[in-house]
């Protein structure tokens, strides 16, 4: 009842405003000349966690701090070099946007905050440069003022944990994951696995998200942030194995007249059931699964040098679904320990999967930032040209603006749709405010009745906020409730500076569209491609290297790029399902590179030849493929792989012949979905 009532838009909306009002009284009080910063600010870090508010609060002192000293220091020399002073700001605005675009974490925000609140300082007052060092250290002083009174009134007032929100997702993501893996090793193919595949891509790269909130959680039983990255990394398997599984099932069915053998059949109807109901008890979960794993070692046929491919598919067929059963078994283990309350393993097996936890790694589009980075540098290159030679008084607020909308939105594959939402926003802001600061606010006494006559439009604008859908008109009509014009130590009836700073504000954002739509036209099928083009050249980069194989870390990039194609194939109509299975398939021969690559590193140089033929072959593949028009595999690579299966088959070494078989299956199964069954090249 309380959901349909909107009691927790509500409470947000009521923190909101009480952290606002709180803000702005203490600037009036210690006589703060632009107190707008202060109201403005607690509202712009606002978050219905508590460790949220915290972690951006600390992002924005940090950026904001950066972006002041930068102000301070690039003013005084270049003040009369206009020319010079506009390549700086320019400059130090695109590098700060191209190395949040890089970061891709909530900790983006303090990169891209250091490059416009430059901006904010420089352009409003780049015509008195005395005074830039005030400027700078006001501006600070208001905008940590808000920080510490937002902080303070979501902190405190019914703060909101992020550890609840993350147990109660982290939950619904095991669920769905162990969903997906029982429709995946089905024997009947189960419609939907695509969408399934692309929501366990998309929950990994939530979950990465969210954790970065932890350490500021108010709670005392957060989880620790490496149980989260263990997590992630034992969700992140499921996707290839769970994939390979299936493929193995429907080789062995196809080859079988459409019937799964009864060992095969009954195996999996057990694993299905044990994924069906996972235990809460952790002893008696994992003597199930380990029962599991003990039934496929001992289905395993053995690898020799007459295996032929049936068996070679029910090989793999068991080896895979062993390891997905213990990576399930392990992310339950790994719930669990995340909702303890004791911070020492739950199991011995938890202790092996936290040791050496890192950062997840992710994606990064180093043309996209730099795209992202040019086109919020030509926004205030040119729009400085055109204030300077129009001679517009107001034109430094447009040019700012359009620089901080270019920077906030740079991430955006398509910036045009929030760009025009906050263009309605500051229109509506615009009326509304001139309500408020020439019908109103003249008949205001005191800051009792400022905070009254305020509350009616923010509780409003602080319920959107609180829903996904509004915040873009609901911001920046809270930027026209908080002008410098409105919000000030004292009242000023100055209507025709008030109009100017409007029509400043709209020309701001729409000169920032009409960039956006030149420079970033075709952004979302740029991003498709060098999305794809990414992958095929870490394959290609990956299948040539003499180290040892990083598994984990290939299968993480590979998941966040997955992540980031299915809504970027939604938004262009394109989503087939195609690309996504691309996707998948050039995953899993990742896995299968790292395997092999393994696998050489373990064998002397002569045995490992045949390998390394492999290999390099795989990598010529993926570096002459055009995502226009992706070529097949060279069918000498098929070759090159039945010849090392045959050579590495006979080795005496019955752990080099199954692990051999296990990879050199995988990486023909990836590359030649279509081709005939493995005949030995010797024969």
């Amino acid at each position: 009842m309380t959901e349909k009532l909107g009691v927790p838009a509500a409470l947000f909306s009521l923190k909101c405003f009480a952290a606002g009002m709180l803000a702005l009284y203490v600037a009036f009080s210690i006589g703060l000349e632009r107190p707008y910063w202060a109201f403005l600010t607690s509202y712009i870090v606002a978050q219905p966690m508590a460790g949220a508010v915290i972690s951006k609060a600390l992002f924005r002192a940090i950026g904001t701090l950066v972006g002041a000293m930068f102000a301070v220091a690039i003013v005084p020399p270049l003040v009369n070099a206009p020319e010079l002073l506009v390549l700086a700001m320019a400059s130090w605005l695109g590098l700060c946007v191209f190395i949040s675009l890089l970061d891709r974490t909530p900790r983006s925000y303090m990169f891209v905050l250091a490059g416009y609140t430059a901006c904010l300082i420089v352009f409003p007052d780049v015509d008195t440069p005395q005074t830039i060092f005030t400027v700078a250290s006001l501006r600070v002083q208001e905008i940590l003022i808000g920080i510490a009174c937002g902080s303070l009134v979501h902190g405190v007032v019914f703060p909101g944990s992020i550890t609840a929100i993350l147990l109660a997702r982290v939950e619904a993501m095991l669920r769905d994951a162990e969903r997906w893996s029982r429709d995946a090793i089905a024997t009947e193919p189960v419609d939907g696995l695509d969408a399934e595949r692309r929501r366990l891509a998309q929950d990994v790269t939530e979950l990465h998200q969210m954790s970065v909130h932890l350490p500021f959680d108010i709670s005392r039983l957060a989880p620790r942030v490496r149980t989260v990255r263990a997590l992630q990394d034992q969700l992140s398997l499921l996707l290839p194995l769970g994939a390979a599984v299936e493929d193995r099932l429907a080789q062995l069915k196809a080859a079988n007249g459409g019937i799964v053998p009864t060992p095969v059949e009954t195996l999996i109807a057990d694993a299905r059931d044990w994924l069906a109901s996972p235990t809460p008890d952790s002893a008696i979960r994992a003597q199930a699964a380990q029962a599991l794993i003990d039934r496929c070692a001992a289905l395993e046929p053995e690898a020799a040098p007459d295996m032929g491919w049936a068996s070679m598919m029910r090989l793999s067929l068991y080896a895979r679904l062993a390891t997905l059963i213990a990576v399930h078994r392990d992310c339950r283990d790994l719930y669990d320990q995340m909702a303890t309350h004791s911070r020492s393993p739950v199991t011995p097996r938890v202790a092996e999967l936290l040791e050496g936890r890192r950062n997840r790694e992710l994606h990064r589009d180093y043309a996209g930032a730099l795209r992202g980075a040019f086109g919020a540098f030509a926004t205030v290159a040119i729009g400085c040209v055109l204030w300077i030679g129009s001679g517009w008084k107001d034109g430094g607020t447009a040019v700012m603006l359009a620089g901080v909308f270019l920077a906030l939105f740079s991430a955006v594959d398509n910036p045009l749709a929030p760009l025009k939402g906050f263009l309605i926003g500051t229109i509506a802001a615009s009326v509304l405010g001139a309500l408020y600061g020439y019908a109103i606010m003249p008949r205001l006494d005191g800051f009792a009745m400022l905070a009254a006559a305020y509350a009616p439009a923010l509780l409003v604008l602080g319920t959107m906020m609180a829903s996904p859908r509004w915040p873009g008109i609901a911001l920046p009509t809270l930027l026209g409730l908080g002008s410098p014009v409105l919000l000030s130590d004292h009242y000023v009836n100055a209507f025709a500076s008030y109009t100017n700073g409007a029509v400043a504000q709209i020309v701001g954002i729409w000169f920032a569209i009409i960039m956006a739509g030149l420079l970033q036209s075709a952004g979302v099928e740029g991003a498709i491609r060098r999305t794809i083009r990414a992958g095929w050249a870490d394959i290609a980069n990956r299948a040539t290297l003499m180290s040892p194989p990083d598994v984990r870390g290939w299968i993480n990039r590979m998941l966040d790029r997955i992540a980031l194609l299915a809504p970027r194939l939604a938004a262009t109509r394109a989503d087939s399902g195609q690309p996504l299975y691309d996707a998948l398939r050039d995953l899993r021969t990742g896995v299968a590179i790292g395997e092999l690559r393994q696998l050489r590193l373990d064998l002397p140089r002569d045995e490992a030849a045949p390998l390394g033929e492999v290999l390099r072959g795989v990598s010529r593949h993926y570096r002459a493929l055009d995502p226009d028009a992706p070529a097949p595999a060279d069918p000498a690579l098929l070759n090159d792989i039945d010849a090392a299966i045959d050579d590495l088959a006979a080795s005496p070494r019955a752990v080099i012949r199954r692990e051999a078989v296990l990879a050199l299956v995988s990486l023909r199964r990836n590359l030649f979905p279509l081709a005939q069954e493995y005949r030995s090249v010797t024969s």
